[in-house]
């Protein structure tokens, strides 16, 4: 087992529902939206790949399929050793490694100019506060790469709204202004946030949201199984 990360944040959706949370990736952007978004701002085809915060390594065989190497990097040791046993024995399309690094996003441990192209999901780059990881990128990120941050657009859509009242003083204006000054392009996107059942709908959105704000969404519509859900990918090249 890795130790520890020091100074980690919590992140209490996947920490303390990975199981859940591994259902949850199942059903966000079903109709390729967002990869279709980020392969335009950054196709990895040929390039070395950084997924930071890579929880249980869910993307690191998509990032493989045709990226020349791909390292996750993920604080939370239970999630690091469910991420190495996913990647285990796997190679990229040029037969490079795919290899996950217990480490946090302001200290990765890895090279200088090392990664052409980063990926971070719903993953510490939350806004102010997230300056020694922005330092980190310039450090580890080669010349002409770009990083890429999704996370949730809490400025509209039904989990945005859902969002915001589970999180009341998350205030997006300022996080908008924090990446605009930090030199980021905001790209806003909708994507498909759905599952088979009600059941699992539920259980995902019991991670996410407050148990009045999920039950609020729920109430509804009694046959929902999934909602709206908008997303906010911010880029920038270097």
């Amino acid at each position: 087992m890795s130790a520890p990360v020091e100074g980690v944040i919590p992140s209490p959706n996947i920490w303390s529902s990975p199981d859940v949370y591994e259902l949850e990736n199942t059903g966000v952007d079903r109709s390729g939206v967002l990869d279709a978004a980020l392969r335009e701002v950054a196709d990895w085809t040929g390039r070395d790949v950084l997924d930071v915060g890579c929880g249980a390594g869910f993307h690191l065989p998509r990032l493989a399929a045709t990226a020349r190497s791909v390292v996750g990097v993920e604080p939370h040791p239970p999630l690091v050793e469910r991420a190495r046993a996913r990647v285990a024995g796997l190679r990229t399309a040029t037969g490079g490694p795919v290899r996950v690094v217990a480490a946090g996003a302001a200290a990765t441990g890895l090279p200088d100019t090392s990664v052409d192209v980063v990926q971070a999901r719903w993953a510490y780059f939350f806004g102010p506060g997230c300056e020694p990881g922005l330092a980190e990128l310039a450090r580890v990120v080669r010349p002409g790469g770009t990083a890429c941050v999704v996370d949730v657009d809490a400025t509209r859509s039904t989990f945005g709204g859902s969002f915001r009242r589970t999180w009341p003083d998350y205030d997006p204006d300022a996080v908008d202004r924090f990446w605009r000054r930090q030199g980021w392009t905001t790209d806003r996107l909708s994507v498909d946030w759905s599952w088979p059942t009600r059941e699992q709908f539920e259980a995902v959105l019991r991670i996410e949201l407050s148990p009045e704000a999920a039950d609020r969404v729920l109430a509804e519509d009694p046959e929902r199984t999934g909602c709206d859900y908008g997303v906010v990918l911010r880029w920038r090249r270097y």
